[in-house]
């Protein structure tokens, strides 16, 4: 008996969290798709601006070291 007890209880609390949940995504401001494109494009530019200059950091740091080693 005490077996059911605990296995609604779960229950119950997996319905809970899952009415949360649900209720939780409707209240979010979803982006349109020309806004969600825009930001992917931002994004994507940031991530190609800091891949040149930490790329372009280490390649300078490779050679200062080098100097300084060999």
């Amino acid at each position: 008996m005490a077996d059911k007890v605990v296995k609604a209880k779960k229950e119950n609390r997996i319905t809970k969290w899952w009415r949360e949940t649900i209720g939780e995504l409707k209240k979010v401001n979803w982006p349109t798709t020309p806004e969600a494109w825009r930001l992917t494009k931002i994004v994507v530019l940031v991530i190609v601006i800091m891949g040149a200059l930490l790329g372009g950091l280490d390649f300078g740091f490779t050679k200062l070291i080098g100097l300084i080693v060999g």
